[in-house]
């Protein structure tokens, strides 16, 4: 159950990000930019990359729609649960190794980023812009890891598949017309 009484039961991210809806526009067309730009990395490496934070700041909410995310982009859940366990022993592609433990070192211990991280990165035929953008990503989840658990939003095994499957099919745009949507029917903030 969510901690503010303005929201409801079911909340989810629009119903966050109607609470201030000038940064909840701002919130998703970040989102847009930053997770489906073109880069060497893509969709479904951000993605990953989204499930791995949320998994390792043990957000139950956005664990959930990312992993679901990422599974319609290709990924097998056992991947993401065997990143969460041991990125060196995952049976992911090499190159996105550095990637990961280096999103790991920011989201656990970022005041441990080196640039022996960058380094290994740069080494495994990433650029810097997508390291950019790998950072840019961890930080964001980082981010909404912390606005949902914030505000007691955990929602449920029907909303991550559903959200997930949406996310992978037309990416974080229409979520700016579902805030519109709440937009017209005025949120009451109890004092």
């Amino acid at each position: 159950m969510a901690f503010l009484s303005t929201l409801p039961d079911d909340a989810g991210v629009r119903h966050i990000l109607a609470l201030n809806p000038a940064a909840g526009r701002a919130l998703i067309e970040f989102h847009s930019a930053a997770l489906r730009s073109d880069s060497q990395l893509d969709a479904k490496d951000k993605e990953l990359i989204a499930a791995f934070v949320s998994g390792l700041n043990a957000c139950q909410y956005c664990y959930g729609v990312h992993k679901e995310t990422a599974k319609a982009f290709g990924v097998p859940e056992s991947v993401i649960e065997a990143l969460l366990a041991d990125v060196n022993s995952a049976p992911v592609d090499e190159r996105l190794k550095p990637l990961l433990s280096y999103a790991r070192v920011l989201t656990l211990t970022p005041t441990r980023a080196q640039q022996s991280h960058a380094d290994a990165i740069l080494a495994a035929g990433w650029t810097e812009r997508d390291l950019h953008d790998a950072i840019l990503t961890v930080c964001l989840f980082n981010f909404m890891n912390r606005l949902l658990e914030g505000h007691g939003v955990k929602g449920s095994a029907e909303l991550y598949q559903a959200r997930g499957q949406a996310l992978h099919a037309v990416g974080y745009a229409p979520l700016l017309d579902m805030l519109s949507t709440s937009e017209a029917k005025p949120i009451s903030l109890k004092p």
